[in-house]
C-alpha cells in the first residue's frame, strides 16, 4: 500500500472510531461520567498515534503529540485548577511537534532525521517556557538561567567560526 492509500486508511479509519465513539456516548449516556474530560482528549492522541504506527503513516504522529500533550496539560490544569498557567503553558506546544518530529522518524526508519529536525522545537519550546514563565513570576530563578544561557550561546557563536577554521571571510576580498 503506497503512502497516499496509507493516509485514506487512516483518514477512514478515524472517521469510524470517531463515529463509533459518538454512538456509543449515545448508547450509554452516562459513559463519560467515568472519566474526567481531559483524558479524552488524551484518548485521541493515543488513537492517533496507534493508528500511525498500525498504518505506517509516520506524519500521524506529530498531531498524536500535539493533540495528546494538549490534552496532558488540560489534564493537569483541570486537576489543579490552575487555568492561569495557560499564559505560559502553550509555549510548550512546539515541544509536543518536535516530540512527534522524533518518534515520526523512528516510525520511517529514519530515527536520525527525525531526531535533528525534533530537537530544534523542543528547545525553542524549553525556552519560551522559561521565557513566559518568568514573566509570569512562576520562576524567581530566570534571571540566573537566562544569564547562563545568554553567556552560553554568545560563547558559542564566537567559537564556531574559529573551530570550524573559517575565522575570515571565504572568497576574494577584492
Amino acid at each position: 500500500m503506497d503512502e497516499r492509500n496509507r493516509s485514506a486508511f487512516a483518514a477512514g479509519l478515524i472517521l469510524i472510531l470517531l463515529g463509533g465513539f459518538f454512538l456509543l456516548i449515545r448508547l450509554v449516556p452516562n459513559l463519560l461520567d467515568a472519566f474526567s474530560w481531559p483524558i479524552i482528549v488524551i484518548g485521541v492522541g493515543i488513537v492517533f498515534l496507534v493508528i500511525a504506527a498500525v498504518t505506517m503513516t509516520p506524519g500521524m504522529a506529530v498531531p498524536a503529540f500535539i493533540i495528546g500533550g494538549i490534552g496532558g496539560l488540560l489534564y493537569w490544569q483541570n486537576a489543579t485548577g490552575a487555568w492561569w498557567t495557560w499564559a505560559y503553558a502553550w509555549t510548550l506546544i512546539p515541544g509536543f511537534v518536535g516530540v512527534g518530529v522524533v518518534v515520526a522518524g523512528l516510525l520511517s526508519g529514519r530515527p536520525v532525521h527525525g531526531l535533528l529536525g525534533g530537537l530544534w522545537p523542543i528547545a525553542v519550546s524549553i525556552v519560551l517556557f522559561l521565557i513566559f514563565g518568568s514573566f509570569s513570576g512562576l520562576m524567581a530563578w530566570s534571571n540566573t538561567v537566562f544569564g547562563v544561557l545568554f553567556i552560553t550561546i554568545g560563547v558559542l557563536v564566537l567559537l564556531k567560526p574559529i573551530v570550524s577554521g573559517r575565522g575570515g571571510r571565504k572568497g576574494n576580498d577584492a
